[in-house]
């Protein structure tokens, strides 16, 4: 995948209206995620992502391995995507999500490691939401009742 595709991806997903708005909404949540995360992580992450988003985890990024919770978190990518916090962690969500699909799943889920999945403050189960429902075609379609629709209702 390259960045033109990636960038593509996130805006058809997230109905952007244009690339430099999809850019921020990208910078801001691998920024932030490569804040949280230890160096190492990042570098893991970004080797497999397009050369300009990799560099959002760890060019962009002056301290890795900073401890804040979610909502730490929602409240960093909201303030640098100029969104209010319900946007800023969704839009954290579907990018989570197609990074996923870029990375082997040792790095992903590496990086599942690194965010804890407490019911406390640190509840970065959130940032999974997306994934764990299936990737961002099924959330989709679970959240819209997509999919073929039986003629007749009474069976």
């Amino acid at each position: 995948m390259n960045f033109d595709e990636f960038t593509g991806q996130i805006q058809h997903r997230l109905e952007l209206s244009d690339t430099g708005r999809t850019v921020r909404t990208i910078r801001a949540t691998l920024t932030t995620l490569g804040q949280r995360i230890p160096e190492g992580n990042a570098e893991d992450l970004a080797a497999s992502l397009p050369m300009e988003i990799g560099w959002y985890l760890t060019g962009a990024v002056h301290e890795h391995g900073q401890r804040f919770d979610w909502h730490e978190f929602v409240d960093r990518v909201s303030e640098i995507e100029n969104v209010d916090a319900p946007k800023a962690a969704y839009h954290s969500r579907v990018v989570v999500d197609l990074v996923r699909t870029a990375v082997p799943p040792s790095d992903f889920q590496q990086l599942r490691d690194q965010l804890p999945e407490s019911e406390g403050d640190e509840n970065w189960r959130k940032l999974f939401e997306v994934v764990d429902a299936g990737g961002w075609g099924e959330a989709e379609e679970a959240q819209t009742g997509g999919g073929p629709q039986s003629e007749d209702d009474s069976e």
